[in-house]
Formats: structure tokens, C-alpha cells, sequence
């Protein structure tokens, strides 16, 4: 059945290509906006209000739809399983950008590519990695290696940005294990709008009480978090997830990621030219290899069709 499910994806076309280069641009920008707006709000509330707000709208869509029956089709225990994993990612990232920057958050969250891939490797036969793929996973885990070993952030507001850097692979990692839970469930066949309905609650309710029990529940009104929150809300929890888990289901997953070096380079640029975040050059150095690794993980079937066109052109 897995297989049979797996094998009815398609690898990436033009229209995905384009889709995941405005999503790399959203979610690329989302640390930035978080971190821009912290004084104002902190990000676990942002993260939390954000979420129960779209979460709104998305239910209404659900009802309009007539998805609701997909709710009472044995998917609210991998439902209950992707919110907590989708808080878990958020949270890492809240609180990590109290300790980093934001560009360093964006290159540690999307390595999730990497733990996806790994996981199916083992879950799938189809998704075997091959000896280029764990060349890539190995460059990927170097680079955060000189990254760490590069010191504290240029520009943060500790010593201890490790802290925050670690978190931002805890978030990967955390986002990865959300993709395989979607993968391996029968959330895989639930519509788009109910999977990202179980992510928004999940966020919601978990960082919500965080928030209110750790006290991060101040809030100053300015223009910069009003826009901040329409951005998150709009394009991050409505816009970028719908459209993320309806591919899901069409796209092969690991093929999905051949494009998702593109968001690091967002999230790096976004950091530095509107937080005006300095890079030092372990970090650097570091970067490029973590998307160097992404891109030979993700990339490996697309360099091999390309390799097999050649071959019959030249044939």
C-alpha cells in the first residue's frame, strides 16, 4: 500500500519549481519577521497568536469544503502527532532566536531536508539514498561542525548563540519528523486544509501555554508587529502551508527538497539586510556546505535524469 502510494508521485516539474521558490522566499523571511517584531511581542506568542488565527480561517475552509470527514477517519492521532511535532519546531525557533540571529537560524531550521531524507531511507525502498546522497549528508553535518567550531554569532546578543544554533537544528530536525509523520500516516490522503488545521492547533494550544506560563506575554502595539503578524499569519500559517501539504501529496518528498537550498539564502539575506546581521567567516564556510550537502541530497535524482538525457541525445 505504502509503496503502491509513493510510487503515484511525480518528481519535480516547472510548476512545483516555481511554487517552492516563493516558498523558499516566505519562509525564508518568517525568522526574520519574528526576530524583527521580538521587542514588541516574543516569538513563542507571536508563533502561538499567529497560528490560532489562521487556524480560524483554516477550519472555516475545512467546513467549506466538506473536509470535515476526514477529522473522523483515524487521522487525529498522527493530527495530534504533526501539531506536536509543528509546536516543537516553532518553539525551538522562538526561543533560539533569543540566543542567535536570524540568519544563522535560517541555515540550521532548513536542514530538515536532511533528516527527511534519512528517514526515508529507511521507511521507504524508492527513497534508498545513494553513495552521492550521503556524501551530501555528511558535507551538510560538517558544515554545522564549522559553523560551531567557528564561535559565538557576529552580531548576537550572547556568548552562548551556540544555544540558539543548536536549537535551529533541533528545529529541523523537528520539521523533518513532521514530513515522515505525514508521510507514514494516513494524513498522507487527508486534504491539505486538515493536515495544516492539526499543525495550526497544535502550535496554538502548546505554545500558547508555554508563553502564558513562562510569562512572555507582553505585548507593545506598533506598526512593525502589526506587520509583521500579518505577514506570519497570511502568507506563513495560511498561504505557505496549504500549499506545502497539497504538494506533499503529489510531489515526491525528498524530490520536493532539490529546491529548498534557495532558503537559507533567503533567510541570510533577509538577515542582513533588514536586521543588518554581520557574518563571520566560520559561519560562512559553514553555510555553504550545509547547502552544498542539501542540494546533493535533495538534487541527486534531478542529476540523474539530467545524466540520462545526455547519454540519449548522445547515443
Amino acid at each position: 500500500m505504502e509503496k503502491m502510494e509513493a510510487n503515484s508521485r511525480r518528481p519535480v516539474d516547472g510548476g512545483a519549481a516555481l511554487l517552492m521558490v516563493g516558498l523558499c522566499a516566505i519562509w525564508g523571511m518568517q525568522q526574520t519577521a519574528l526576530k524583527a517584531a521580538a521587542p514588541d511581542m516574543a516569538p513563542v506568542l507571536q508563533i502561538s497568536l499567529r497560528s490560532g488565527i489562521a487556524a480560524l480561517f483554516i477550519a472555516a475552509l475545512v467546513r467549506l469544503r466538506g473536509d470535515g470527514h476526514a477529522l473522523r477517519g483515524g487521522t487525529w492521532k498522527p493530527g495530534v502527532a504533526i501539531g506536536a511535532l509543528f509546536a516543537l519546531e516553532y518553539l525551538f525557533m522562538g526561543e533560539g532566536l533569543r540566543f542567535t540571529n536570524a540568519s544563522h537560524m535560517g541555515i540550521f531550521l532548513y536542514t530538515a531536508p536532511i533528516f527527511t531524507a534519512l528517514g526515508l531511507h529507511f521507511g521507504l525502498p524508492e527513497e534508498r539514498l545513494s553513495p552521492l546522497q550521503w556524501l551530501g549528508i555528511v558535507t551538510a553535518f560538517g558544515g554545522v561542525a564549522v559553523s560551531f567550531l567557528g564561535g559565538a554569532s557576529a552580531g548576537s546578543q550572547h556568548d552562548s548563540a551556540w544555544i540558539g544554533d543548536l536549537m535551529g537544528i533541533g528545529a529541523g530536525a523537528a520539521w523533518g519528523a513532521t514530513t515522515l509523520t505525514l508521510r507514514f500516516s494516513r494524513l498522507s490522503q487527508a486534504p491539505s486544509s486538515v493536515t495544516t488545521l492539526y499543525q495550526l492547533l497544535g502550535a496554538f494550544v502548546l505554545l500558547g501555554a508555554l508563553a502564558l506560563g513562562s510569562g512572555q506575554t507582553l505585548v507593545r502595539p506598533t506598526p512593525l508587529l502589526a506587520m509583521s503578524m500579518a505577514f506570519q499569519i497570511v502568507f506563513v500559517s495560511l498561504v505557505s502551508l496549504l500549499v506545502w501539504f497539497g504538494m506533499l501529496r503529489v510531489y515526491l518528498a525528498s524530490r520536493l527538497g532539490v529546491l529548498s537550498f534557495m532558503t537559507p539564502l533567503f533567510g541570510v539575506a533577509f538577515g542582513v539586510v533588514l536586521l543588518g546581521e554581520r557574518l563571520e567567516p566560520a559561519f560562512i564556510a559553514g553555510a555553504l556546505m550545509v547547502m552544498a550537502g542539501i542540494l546533493l541530497v535533495s538534487g541527486h535524482e534531478m542529476f540523474k535524469a539530467r545524466q540520462a538525457r545526455r547519454l540519449a541525445a548522445t547515443s
